[in-house]
């Protein structure tokens, strides 16, 4: 079967939710996330996506299930744990817009969706008047007992798409590990590039 993308806004999103929720649960408990997710905190967040003004949740269909999603919105109305760092840099937030998570489950790998991925989330940027696309992904030693010996990272994938580090910039998030007891802090690492 092959797959469909589609773009949500607004309270299309609302019907969605509960899949996407599902889904980053599914895909973040793989490295280098390593989440054990919560169905309750997934839905609250993903409900500050509905709220924000200009955000988009595309979704990869196959028929009528949902395999993927990415969503994006308008850095200013993201906390302040992911806005203040990128603040304090100097960017001003009314003009970028960040892009949150991209899950795919596995078997739809490679096949160009998250380039779709991208492609739609510029597209939403630029309709809201972003001059700047911004992003954080995980940091993980490379000596971590969980990694994967035949671990890829995107880093390759972003470049390509004309992302960058920022400057050695990065935030703290915190969220518990499959193996922990107890939430840990996490670091972050900034990426962007300009629409």
């Amino acid at each position: 079967m092959t797959l469909t993308i589609r773009t949500l806004t607004g309270a299309e999103i609302l019907s969605a939710v509960d899949d996407l929720a599902r889904l980053r649960m599914t895909v973040f408990a793989e490295w280098p996330y390593l989440y054990d997710g919560d169905p309750a905190y997934e839905r609250d967040y993903l409900a500050a996506f509905v709220k924000a003004p200009g955000g988009v949740l595309v979704a990869a269909c196959e028929g009528g299930r949902i395999v993927g999603a990415a969503t994006a919105s308008p850095l200013a109305a993201q906390e302040q744990a992911l806005r203040g760092p990128v603040e304090m840099h100097g960017i001003d937030v009314s003009e970028a817009f960040y892009f949150g998570e991209s899950v795919l489950l596995g078997e739809w790998r490679g096949q160009g969706v998250g380039h779709a991925f991208f492609d739609q989330r510029e597209a939403q940027a630029r309709k809201a008047g972003a001059r700047i696309a911004v992003f954080a992904s995980v940091v993980r030693e490379a000596a971590h007992p969980d990694r994967p010996a035949a671990y890829r990272p995107l880093d390759a994938f972003w470049s390509k798409r004309g992302y960058a580090p920022l400057d050695g910039l990065t935030c703290t998030l915190s969220w518990k590990d499959h193996r922990d007891a107890a939430e840990s802090a996490k670091t972050l690492r900034y990426w962007s590039r300009l629409l």
